[in-house]
């Protein structure tokens, strides 16, 4: 008998798959102690798609060892004039590094320039396509002087 992710329940005529889900988990990269098990506390299942797709946005090219071309490069970007090109070029930079993270697909992008304080509020909807759950993830880019 073989093992399998998905088991067929109810009536005979009218059978539903319920499929067990994935648990993800994630290493939170600002590494709060359980104040209990004084150890680091992991994200799990949404929250942790949520930072890996934040990780993969704010990595540049060659950060990653063995991967130099992973990586949107969205901090170059922030020294460029403050103009629709720019924005164009931070949303096709997204679209083209969303890609390597299988477990979502993109809805839509919201790029805001903010002149005063020399930054982009980005806000990405993507769906998480094992749970069909819409979500976003807003990444403030922010130029340091």
């Amino acid at each position: 008998m073989a093992i399998s992710d998905y088991s067929v329940t109810g009536n005979k005529k009218r059978s539903q798959i319920d499929s067990r889900r994935k648990g993800f988990s994630d290493l939170d990269l600002r590494l709060t102690k359980h104040p209990i098990k004084k150890d680091i506390i992991p994200l799990r299942d949404d929250a942790a798609i949520k930072n890996a797709l934040k990780n993969l946005i704010l990595t540049n090219a060659f950060e990653r060892p063995f991967q130099p071309n992973l990586g949107a490069n969205l901090r170059g970007l922030l020294f460029e004039p403050a103009d629709g090109v720019t924005k164009l070029a931070i949303k096709d930079n997204i679209e083209s590094i969303v890609k390597h993270e299988p477990r979502v697909r993109l809805l839509s992008q919201n790029i805001i320039d903010m002149p005063d304080s020399n930054a982009y509020r980005i806000t990405i909807k993507f769906l998480i396509k094992e749970s069909d759950r819409q979500d976003d993830v807003e990444i403030v880019l922010r130029r340091l002087r």
